[in-house]
């Protein structure tokens, strides 16, 4: 989701990272904590709707968000229905969906520089404690920009599969998605080593 950044000038778009984060993440707590009943699921759907229309997302896009999610919503609700009755299932997941939701408003409205700059300066206070924030944000940097990357290596092997007519199977991907993404993660490893990262 960090990488879903759409451009925008909204109120949303303008707000500091940092606060805009602390502030979502007390929503998302606040969600988490409803009861677990239809009037909370309600509410829960409510919170999610209301803050992409005043962030000025929109439904539409609200709507490819909960389309992205779909299967992990599915899987959320089938494994509450096995072992809770469908009122509390269904608040359970919607709080998830809520959480999820609210998420991605954040990373759609916030450059992932700027996320990464508030991540640092939030972990500056326990440098005292021995905590790195600068390799730690560094890492997530890096954690992040390889989503992308991998989705294009996986695309790749895919592409070079259908030039050579070879069957799509699962193993016969999986091995030479491995092998390239091995080789990038080292190509990587040697160009930080190169920095002076360790």
């Amino acid at each position: 989701m960090v990488t879903l950044y759409r451009p925008g000038d909204g109120w949303m778009h303008r707000a500091p990272a940092g606060p805009k984060a602390t502030v979502l993440l007390a929503v998302v707590l606040a969600v988490s904590f409803l009861p677990s009943t239809w009037w909370a699921a309600s509410v829960a759907a409510a919170v999610a709707v209301l803050g992409y229309l005043i962030c000025g997302l929109g439904l539409r896009e609200l709507g490819r968000q909960v389309l992205a999610v779909r299967w992990v919503i599915v899987i959320t609700l089938g494994g509450q229905l096995i072992f809770l009755d469908a009122e509390p299932a269904v608040a359970n997941t919607a709080r998830v969906l809520a959480a999820i939701l609210l998420a991605g408003m954040l990373v759609l409205t916030t450059r992932v520089a700027a996320l990464l700059d508030a991540f640092e300066r939030g972990l500056r206070p326990f440098e005292r404690l021995g905590v790195d924030a600068q390799r730690i944000a560094l890492l997530l940097a890096v954690t992040i920009n390889t989503v992308p990357v991998l989705a294009r290596l996986a695309t790749g092997v895919r592409e070079a599969q259908r030039a050579r007519g070879a069957r799509a199977g699962i193993v016969g991907f999986v091995v030479p998605f491995l092998v390239v993404s091995l080789k990038h993660a080292d190509d990587l490893g040697d160009a930080l080593t190169a920095r002076g990262v360790r």
